[in-house]
C-alpha cells in the first residue's frame, strides 16, 4: 500500500488540549496505555478477592470484622456465608477472563505495537478504537456496580424500583452462578437465592457490553493489519506478536458475537419470562413453576444450550488470552537469545492451527453433561490434537535458546517462566481432555490448578514480559532491573507453590466450589498443603505490589533508555522513545528483511534492522542462509 494512501485516510493532527491527548484519544498508543491501565486496576480487584476466598478455605468460620461491616447479610458477624464465598468466586473468574487476561495482551500491547510493527501510522480506525476502550471501560464499571447493588440493601432496594428482577441487597459480592454462568441458576432470577437479582442483570449486561467492545477492536485489529502494512512488509516478514495479534483477532470476531448473543438470550429469560434455558417442571425455593406470580411458567427451554453457546465462546477465549503472550514470548526470546526464532514458517502455521482447533473442543467442558460418548470421544481426540501445535512451538523456543548467547534479562526471566507454565499447565490438559479420566476429576482442583496455569498465570508471566521488554520504548525509561528480578523469582515460585499443591488435592478428590473442607474428613489430611497454598498467595500477591511500584517509580524515576535499547530488529526500535503522534515523523519505513535477523554472518553487528539496505542478508523469515 503505497505511502501517499496512509496519508490521505489514516492520518489525523497531533491533539493539543490534555483531554483529547490523554482521555478520549484517538492515538492507538494512548488507547494502548489505558488498556493496560484498565487491566492494571481489575487485578487489584480480582487478587484481593482471590485473598478473600483463600482466608476462608484456610481459617472457615473466622470472623473479619471489616466483612461484616461491608457486607452485613453476606458476613454476619464478619464470618463469609457459603454464598457470600460463591460471588467471590464468580467476581473473581469473571474480572480476570474478561478484564484483564482479555484486555491487557491484546487491547493494550496489541493496540500500542501491532501498528509500529507493520509500519502504519495508526489503526485504519482510530476513532472506533477510541470507542472500543471506552465501551470496554463502562463493561467494568457495570460488572462492579454488581458488587454494590448485591453489597448494599439500600441499593439493592433501589434497584427493585425496575422490576421483581432487579432486586438486590444480598449482602454478596455479585452473583453466585460461577464465571460461566450456568443456567437455569442464572436464568432465573432472584427466586433462585443471592445474588440472583441485580447482580446477575448486571452480570450478563456486562458481559455483553464487553463483547461489543471486543468485537469493535477485532475489527479494527484484522482491518489494519491487511491494508495497512507499509512498503515490503509481506506477511511472512511480520513479526511473530503481529500474528499472535491477529489470530486473537479472527477469534474474538468469530467468537464474542456467540457469546453476546447467548447473553441476550439469557437477560431475556430473566426479565422477559422467555424460556430460552429453562426447562418445564422446575422447582425452586419451595414453588413449582407455573404456580406463583414470583416464579411464572417456563416450558422447552434447555439449560444445555447454554452451555454449548458459552463454551463455543469461552475455549476460543483461552487462545485469546494467551496467543498474544505466545507471540511476545518468541519475540523476546529471539532478542536476548541473540537468534532467529527457530521454524518460523512452523511457529505461523502453528499459531493459526491452534486457533482453527481452538473451535472445534468446547464439547470438552461438557464432558459430564450427558453428551453421547461418541460425541466425546470426537471432542476428546480433537481435544488431544491442539498438543501438535503446541508442542511445535515449545520445541521451537527450545531450538530458539539452544546455542544462543542468553542475556537474562527481566522480560527474558518472563518468557522463560512463560514457556515453563505453559508447558507444567498444558501436560494435565492432556490428561482432562480425555473423558473417560475428566469424569472423575471434573469437578476437583485439578481443573482449576489446570486452568490456571496455562490459561491464568501463563498469560500474566506473558504481559509481565511484554512490560519489561517494550517499557523503555513505550516511556522511554528502564523498569528497575533489580526489583523485576526479585519480582520474578517470587512470582514464579509462589505460583507453583500455589498450584502443584492444587493438584495433589483434586487427585485425592478435593471438591472445587466449596467454601469449607471441614465437614470431610477424608480432606483433613489436606489441611497443610490447603494451608501451604494460602501462605504461597498471600507472598505473590504481597510481591506484584512491588511491581506496581515499579511500574510507577520507573515512569518517573527510572534510568532513560535510547531508542534500541535490546539491540532488536522490529519497526518500533527505529522510532524515537516514546514514539511521535503519527509513529514514525511521517516518512513511512520500507522493510527488507524478515523480523528476526540475528548472528547474521559478515554483518557488522550481531543484529540487522528490518530497514536496513546497506546490509548483504539473504531476505527471508530471520533464518534462511544462517549458521550457527
Amino acid at each position: 500500500m503505497s505511502v501517499e494512501h496512509h496519508e490521505g485516510v489514516h492520518r489525523h493532527p497531533a491533539p493539543t488540549s490534555f483531554i483529547r491527548k490523554y482521555i478520549f484519544s484517538v492515538d492507538h498508543k494512548v488507547i494502548g496505555i489505558q488498556y493496560i491501565l484498565l487491566a492494571l486496576a481489575a487485578v487489584l480487584v480480582g487478587m484481593f478477592m482471590s485473598l478473600l476466598m483463600r482466608l476462608n478455605l484456610s481459617w472457615p468460620g473466622t470472623s473479619w470484622p471489616i466483612l461484616e461491616t461491608l457486607f452485613p447479610t453476606g458476613a454476619p458477624g464478619g464470618v463469609m456465608t457459603p454464598e457470600f464465598y460463591l460471588s467471590l468466586v464468580t467476581m473473581h473468574g469473571t474480572i480476570m477472563v474478561f478484564f484483564v487476561l482479555t484486555t491487557a495482551p491484546q487491547g493494550g500491547f496489541g493496540n500500542y505495537f501491532l501498528p509500529i510493527q507493520i509500519g502504519a501510522e495508526d489503526m485504519a480506525f482510530p476513532v472506533l478504537n477510541m470507542l472500543s476502550f471506552w465501551v470496554t471501560l463502562a463493561g467494568f464499571i457495570v460488572i462492579l456496580l454488581a458488587i454494590f447493588v448485591e453489597g448494599n440493601q439500600a441499593l439493592g432496594e433501589t434497584f427493585a424500583g425496575l422490576g421483581p428482577s432487579f432486586a438486590g441487597g444480598s449482602g454478596t459480592v455479585g452473583p453466585i452462578g460461577g464465571w460461566t454462568g450456568y443456567a437455569p441458576l442464572s436464568a432465573l432470577g432472584k427466586i433462585a437465592g443471592p445474588g440472583q437479582g441485580a447482580g446477575m442483570n448486571l452480570w450478563v449486561i456486562s458481559i455483553a457490553i464487553f463483547c461489543v467492545g471486543s468485537l469493535l477492536g477485532a475489527l479494527n485489529f484484522i482491518t489494519t493489519l491487511l491494508n495497512m502494512r507499509t512498503k515490503g512488509m509481506t506477511l511472512m516478514r511480520m513479526p511473530l506478536t503481529c500474528w499472535a495479534w491477529f489470530t486473537t483477532a479472527v477469534l474474538a470476531l468469530l467468537s464474542f458475537p456467540v457469546l453476546l448473543g447467548g447473553g441476550i438470550l439469557l437477560l431475556l429469560d430473566r426479565i422477559a419470562n422467555t424460556s430460552f434455558f429453562i426447562p418445564s417442571g422446575l422447582y425452586v425455593s419451595g414453588l413449582l413453576s407455573g404456580t406463583n406470580p414470583n416464579f411464572p411458567l417456563h416450558t422447552g427451554g434447555s439449560p444445555i444450550l447454554w452451555q454449548h453457546l458459552f463454551w463455543f465462546f469461552g475455549h476460543p477465549e483461552v487462545y485469546i488470552a494467551i496467543l498474544p503472550g505466545m507471540g511476545a514470548t518468541s519475540h523476546i526470546l529471539a532478542t536476548f537469545a541473540r537468534k532467529p526464532v527457530f521454524g518460523y514458517r512452523a511457529m505461523v502455521f502453528a499459531i493459526f492451527a491452534i486457533g482453527l482447533l481452538g473451535f472445534f473442543v468446547w464439547g470438552h467442558h461438557m464432558f459430564i453433561s450427558g453428551m453421547s460418548p461418541y460425541s466425546a470421544i470426537a471432542f476428546s481426540v480433537l481435544t488431544l490434537s491442539i498438543g501438535v501445535p503446541s508442542a511445535v512451538k515449545t520445541f521451537n523456543w527450545l531450538g530458539t535458546l539452544w546455542g544462543g548467547r542468553i542475556r537474562f534479562t527481566t522480560a527474558m526471566l518472563f518468557a522463560l517462566g512463560f514457556v515453563s507454565l505453559f508447558v507444567a499447565g498444558g501436560i494435565t490438559g492432556l490428561i482432562l481432555g480425555q473423558s473417560s479420566l475428566d469424569l472423575p476429576m471434573h469437578d476437583t482442583y485439578i481443573v482449576t490448578a489446570h486452568f490456571h496455569l496455562v490459561m491464568g498465570v501463563a498469560s500474566i508471566f506473558g504481559m509481565f514480559a511484554a512490560l519489561y521488554f517494550w517499557f523503555p520504548k513505550m516511556f522511554g525509561r528502564f523498569m528497575s532491573e533489580s526489583i523485576g528480578k526479585i519480582h520474578f523469582w517470587l512470582t514464579f515460585i509462589g505460583v507453583y507453590a500455589i498450584f502443584v499443591p492444587m493438584h495433589i488435592m483434586g487427585i485425592v478428590g478435593m471438591p472445587r466450589r466449596f467454601s469449607s473442607f471441614q465437614e470431610y474428613d477424608f480432606l483433613r489430611s489436606l489441611d497443610p498443603l490447603v494451608m501451604l497454598v494460602t501462605v504461597a498467595a498471600v507472598i505473590t500477591i504481597g510481591a506484584q505490589l512491588l511491581f506496581y511500584f515499579n511500574v510507577v517509580w520507573s515512569i518517573f524515576k527510572g534510568k532513560k533508555a535510547d531508542d534500541n535499547p535490546w539491540e532488536a530488529t522490529t519497526l518500533e526500535w527505529i522510532t524515537p522513545s516514546p514514539p511521535p503522534h503519527d509513529n514514525f515523523a511521517g516518512v513511512l519505513p520500507t522493510v527488507y528483511h524478515g523480523p528476526y535477523e540475528y548472528a547474521v554472518p559478515g554483518a557488522p553487528r550481531d543484529y540487522v534492522m528490518q530497514t536496513d539496505l546497506d546490509t548483504e542478508v539473504p531476505s527471508g523469515n530471520g533464518h534462511n542462509g544462517h549458521k550457527h
